[in-house]
C-alpha cells in the first residue's frame, strides 16, 4: 500500500468535520445502535491493551525468528535431512506469532513507518510477496508459472538477470544486496523477508513429476503430516550442488536481516518507545477517537481488502498458485487464520500466544494478553446491540478459517487444492470467508460510525476485488 492511501485514509479519520468527503462502500446499518457514549479512561485502556498485544506478538515474532536463524546455523553446519525439516518447522513456527501482527498495519505503526508520519516501514522486507523467486534461484516455468508470473522486469541487484540469478552469480550476498529487495514498482524483485527464506526451503510448489503445468493437477498432503506438501527442493541443493554454499550464504544473510528489523518494529511498541507513548497519550476525546481510527483502520482493511481481497481472492478466483501467499511451503491455511485471528486480537483485547508444535493450540503463552477491548468498551457502554453483531461477525469468519484449516490439515487439500477451478463453487470455504471477512469489515465500519468517527476505516484502495462476489476476477 502506497502512503498516498494510507494518509488518506488516516486524514478522512482525523477531524470530524472534514469528513463528508471520505465514504464507505461498506455501508453500516443505520439501525444497529445509537452513537456510543465516550469515556475517556475506558478509551485510554482500549489503547494501553491494543499496544500490549502488539508488543507481545511482535516479541513472540522476534523469538521464533531468532529460533529460525538457528535452525538454519544448524542446517548449514550439518546439511541432512532432519535439519532441514527442522528448518523448515522452524519457518512454520515463525509464522504463528507474526501473522497475528499483520491488524498493525495500514496506520502508520511501526511496522509501515520509521516516524508515526512517513511510509518507510520496514513491512516491505519482512513480508513482502509474491516473491521475485528467479531473481534468486532456478525456476522452472509452465502453464501455471508462466513468464508473467516469474519474470523480473526491473531490479538493482547487479545480477544479470535472466541470464544469472543471485545464487548462480558472483555478486556479494550480504545486506547491501537485500536492501534492494522490493524496490521495482511492480516487486517483482522482492528477495528478502520470511517467503524468501521459505521459498530457499521449499523451492517451488511444482507436480510431483516436477512438472509447472499444476493448474489441474495439484499434490494433495497427508493428515497429519505438514512437511509432505509444498515444494520438494531436493537436499542436495544444499550438499552436493555447486551453489550449496550460496544458498546458505542467502539463507543467513536474509535471516540476519529479518531478525534485525523484527527487533526494530518491536521496539516502537515498547513502553518508553516514542511511537507508543503518542498512541496511548490521549487527553480528550478528539484525540481518542483519531487513536480508535488508527486501529479500526488495520482491522477494517486487513479484514476487508488484504485478506479478503489480495491474499484470498485474487488467488481463488484466477486459480493462481503464484499468488498463494505461502505458495512453497503450501502454509497458506494458517496465513488466513493467523490474519483474522489478529483482528479478533483487536476487538477481543487478547492475545493467547502461539502454536509452537504446529498442532492448532496455542501453547507458548508467556506473552499473552488479557486486556481490555472494545468489547468490553460496548459493554461499559451499554451498546449490546452493537456488540451482539460483532460477536456474530467474528464467529462466522472464525468458522471459514477453521473450515480453511481443518480442509488443509485433515483432508488433504491445501489452499492452492481449493482454489483449483474443479473446486470452486459457492460452497468453497475460501467463498464462504471472503464473503464473511467482507461483512465483517462492514460491521467494523459501523463500530467507527458508533464511535463518532465518520471516516472510512475500509480503505476502498486496498484491492480491486469485490468481496461481495468471490468468484469475480480482481483488478490488480
Amino acid at each position: 500500500m502506497d502512503f498516498s492511501r494510507i494518509q488518506k485514509v488516516l486524514l478522512c479519520t482525523a477531524v470530524a468535520t472534514a469528513l463528508g468527503a471520505c465514504s464507505s462502500s461498506n455501508n453500516p446499518d443505520p439501525d444497529t445502535d445509537q452513537s456510543v457514549t465516550f469515556n475517556l479512561e475506558n478509551a485510554q485502556k482500549v489503547l494501553a491493551t491494543n499496544a500490549d498485544i502488539a508488543l507481545a506478538a511482535y516479541n513472540d515474532s522476534v523469538t521464533t525468528a531468532e529460533a529460525l536463524q538457528t535452525a538454519l546455523t544448524t542446517f548449514e553446519s550439518s546439511p541432512t535431512q532432519e535439519n532441514l525439516d527442522a528448518a523448515k518447522i522452524a519457518w512454520l513456527v515463525a509464522r504463528e506469532p507474526y501473522g497475528q501482527t499483520e491488524v498493525t498495519r495500514f496506520r502508520l505503526s511501526p511496522i509501515d513507518s520509521s516516524d508515526y508520519s512517513s511510509d518507510d516501514g520496514l513491512e516491505g522486507s519482512i513480508n513482502a510477496w509474491p516473491l521475485g523467486e528467479a531473481l534468486i534461484d532456478y525456476v522452472t516455468n509452465g502453464s501455471d508459472f508462466g513468464v508473467d508470473q516469474t519474470d523480473v522486469t526491473a531490479h538493482s541487484t547487479g545480477v544479470n538477470f535472466p541470464t544469472e540469478n543471485i545464487i548462480n552469480s558472483n555478486v556479494v550476498i550480504n545486506a547491501a544486496l537485500l536492501e534492494n529487495a522490493a524496490s521495482a514498482a511492480d516487486e517483482h524483485d522482492v528477495i528478502a523477508g520470511y517467503h524468501a527464506i521459505e521459498f530457499m526451503l521449499w523451492g517451488q510448489d511444482l507436480n510431483l513429476d516436477t512438472s509447472a503445468d499444476t493448474e489441474a493437477n495439484r499434490e494433495q498432503s497427508t493428515s497429519g503430516d505438514i512437511l509432505n506438501s509444498g515444494g520438494h527442493r531436493p537436499l542436495t541443493d544444499f550438499t552436493a550442488d555447486q551453489y550449496a554454499d550460496r544458498r546458505f550464504q542467502f539463507m543467513n544473510a536474509v535471516a540476519d536481516k529479518l531478525v534485525a528489523e523484527l527487533k526494530e518494529v518491536r521496539d516502537g511498541w515498547k513502553t518508553d518507545a516514542s511511537y507508543r507513548t503518542a498512541f496511548t497519550t490521549i487527553t480528550n476525546e478528539t484525540e481518542a477517537k483519531q487513536k480508535f481510527a488508527e486501529i479500526l483502520t488495520g482491522m477494517g482493511t486487513l479484514s476487508e481488502g488484504e485478506l479478503a481481497g489480495e491474499r484470498m481472492q485474487i488467488a481463488f478466483s484466477a486459480n493462481s498458485q503464484e499468488d498463494e501467499h505461502s505458495c512453497f511451503s503450501d502454509n497458506t491455511h494458517r496465513d488466513i487464520w493467523l490474519d483474522a485471528e489478529g483482528v479478533s486480537n483487536s476487538y477481543y483485547g487478547t492475545y493467547a500466544g502461539y502454536d509452537s508444535t504446529l498442532d492448532g493450540t496455542d501453547d507458548q503463552t508467556a506473552q499473552a494478553v488479557n486486556g481490555y477491548g472494545f468489547d468490553d468498551y460496548l459493554s461499559d457502554a451499554g451498546a449490546t446491540t452493537l456488540a451482539a453483531k460483532l460477536v456474530t461477525a467474528f464467529d462466522k469468519t472464525e468458522i471459514g478459517y477453521i473450515d480453511i484449516d481443518r480442509e488443509a490439515r485433515v483432508l488433504g487439500n491445501p489452499v492452492d487444492v481449493l482454489i483449483m477451478d474443479v473446486n470452486r463453487n459457492a460452497e468453497n470455504p475460501i467463498a464462504q470467508t471472503i464473503i464473511a471477512l467482507n461483512e465483517q469489515s462492514a460491521v467494523i465500519a459501523e463500530l467507527a460510525v458508533a464511535l463518532g468517527i465518520d471516516g472510512n476505516v475500509v480503505d476502498d484502495d486496498a484491492s480491486g476485488c469485490d468481496t461481495s462476489n468471490p468468484q469475480s476476477s480482481c483488478d490488480e
